[in-house]
């Protein structure tokens, strides 16, 4: 039986024995989640460039990104059949909404004040959206403080309370106090049961850093380690991938006109290209077709299209709009995405439906079904290995750095693929994966039965080793 089945079983049965209908409504929404895509939020602070992300990850203009009334609310983009937006209001009834499509991303008329909406849901048909919801929430330290208040609540997971998604992406610009503080509310019950691999952090507005210099992005490369090597934030956060979101995003919808427009300008003697790309008031000057190109690209994405445009590096539209997701990061964070949370939405998932549970079983006499969701957490090794992790990166386990960075991987720090815990190219052959994990195996099995070895550190070889079992036991041949 599969950890979502252990997991389906036991809602299943708390539903039937718990006489509070409340409670019974509550474990039925969880059960239902268990089956739904992953619901993974996008949080940061204002102006940090969420929309543009979501965006550029759903590679259609969807979200609204300027200031306008439906950014105070959270709203969630889900696949669907047509193009629909359900507002679930804050009495507890839900109404569709008309719409409309300006340059491409949804105006919704909400028919009333924000804030008697709880949250929008907007179904769209696409295959991005198969495997996972995206929610995009109002920007965090807001000067609204009813707007940061609509994001913290969706997102905290506080006391007994579960969170409403399962991971987050959390946009840096600038790290602050007020980010780690975020991102500790977010985990909440997860700093002691283990979930440093459903948050991924993004530094985001990459192409701005160094001043839109052509070397912005490598710049922003090397920002994003240290990020991701700070004590603070590892423990919340270990991944930060910078993303230049407007690049992402005109990557996926590059228009030929504005192809055009950026090629005009490169055919310019070199002097009046230098002129006109020193600033973006001087791109932009008083035509409205070089201003809007500016809007959608930014001065990096501007400065970058004609460099690559004049070395004749592209030729058309298709040829710029590669490079231009190509230099943005999206591809990256895509692949971490579906390492760190795809790849792991099973886990994730029960988790989720789990912390409802705790939720429901609060102050009953229910022995039977909390004793039964302890040992779902004690003995289903996706739960081990999570929370092991949490433990390796906050500093708690003993051992050699080459033993921690080498267990970091085969717990499925990096994601959960067999090349991904081995630390091997993602085109290795199945024999490599195989002698691989078999003499990783070899190493954790002698440090779990070394006497001398911290009882901290044989506990943890022998969960290394229990990975690398899986990982022999589905390389094997059918």
């Amino acid at each position: 039986m599969t950890l979502l089945d252990q997991v389906r079983t036991l809602l299943d049965r708390a539903q039937a024995e718990l006489p509070d209908p409340a409670a019974r409504a509550r474990l039925a929404d969880a059960r239902r989640r268990v089956d739904e895509p992953l619901r993974v939020a996008i949080a940061g602070k204002v102006k940090a460039g969420k929309s543009t992300l979501l965006n550029a990850l759903v590679g259609e203009e969807l979200a609204p990104t300027d200031a306008g009334e439906c950014t105070r609310i959270v709203t969630w983009y889900a696949d669907g059949h047509t193009y629909e937006v359900t507002a679930h209001l804050t009495d507890g009834t839900a109404e569709q909404r008309p719409f409309r499509r300006v340059s491409g991303a949804i105006r919704i008329d909400l028919g009333r004040p924000a804030d008697q909406v709880d949250h929008l849901k907007v179904r769209v048909p696409s295959a991005r959206l198969r495997r996972h919801t995206l929610i995009d929430t109002p920007g965090i330290a807001s000067l609204s403080t009813d707007v940061s208040l609509r994001t913290m609540a969706f997102l905290e997971a506080e006391g007994e309370r579960a969170a409403q998604t399962d991971a987050v992406i959390y946009l840096l610009r600038h790290m602050h106090g007020s980010d780690v503080r975020f991102l500790e509310s977010f985990h909440g019950d997860g700093l002691s049961s283990g979930t440093p691999v459903n948050a991924v952090g993004v530094l985001s507005r990459a192409d701005e850093i160094g001043g839109c210099r052509l070397d912005a992005m490598a710049a922003a490369a090397r920002v994003a380690d240290r990020y991701a090597h700070d004590e603070r934030l590892r423990r919340l956060c270990p991944v930060v991938v910078p993303v230049a979101g407007l690049l992402g995003a005109a990557g996926a919808t590059l228009r030929e006109e504005e192809f055009r427009i950026l090629a005009a300008v490169a055919e310019q003697p070199m002097d009046e290209v230098v002129d006109l790309l020193l600033t973006a008031d001087r791109f932009a000057g008083s035509g409205s077709a070089r201003a809007a190109v500016l809007a959608r690209l930014g001065l990096f994405g501007v400065r970058l299209s004609v460099r690559l445009v004049r070395e004749g590096a592209v030729g058309d539209a298709a040829d710029l709009a590669r490079a231009l997701t190509e230099h943005s990061g999206i591809d990256r964070l895509r692949e971490v995405f579906a390492a760190q949370f795809v790849g792991r939405s099973e886990v994730l998932k029960a988790r989720s439906a789990l912390a409802v549970l705790d939720e429901c079983l609060a102050g009953r006499s229910a022995d039977g079904l909390a004793a039964d969701a302890e040992r779902i957490r004690a003995s289903a090794h996706e739960f081990v290995e999570l929370r092991l992790l949490h433990l390796l990166r906050s500093g708690r386990l003993p051992g050699s750095a080459e033993q921690l960075a080498e267990m970091d991987l085969l717990l499925g720090g990096a994601g959960g693929a067999p090349y991904q815990r081995l630390g091997l190219p993602a085109d290795a052959p199945p024999e490599r994966i195989g002698a691989a994990a078999t003499a990783a195996l070899a190493r954790w099995q002698a440090a779990a039965e070394h006497p001398f070895s911290p009882r901290e550190l044989r506990t943890a070889a022998r969960a290394a080793a229990r990975s690398c079992e899986g990982i022999l036991a589905g390389s094997a041949p059918g």
